[in-house]
C-alpha cells in the first residue's frame, strides 16, 4: 500500500481507502475506486481529496496496489 498524501500515487481507477469528513473523529475508512482527483496540489498532509465511483468524497488514507 502506498501513501495517500502524494497525488502522483493516485490515478483514476485506483483502489483506495478514504476517510469521509463525517468519519474523521472515528477513523472509519470507506473502500472504493477513484473517479475524480479533487486536490490540485502535488501533496496534502491529510490526504489527497478524491471522489469515488459511488459519489463519496474524502481524503485518501491508503492506495491499495
Amino acid at each position: 500500500m502506498s501513501n495517500g498524501t502524494i497525488r502522483a500515487n493516485i490515478k483514476i481507477g485506483s483502489e483506495v481507502n478514504i476517510i469521509l469528513k463525517e468519519h474523521q473523529r472515528t477513523g472509519e475508512l470507506t473502500h472504493g475506486y477513484v473517479k475524480d482527483i479533487l486536490t490540485k496540489s502535488p501533496k496534502h498532509h491529510r490526504g489527497i481529496k478524491v471522489r469515488l465511483e459511488d459519489g463519496s468524497i474524502g481524503r485518501v488514507q491508503e492506495v491499495i496496489e
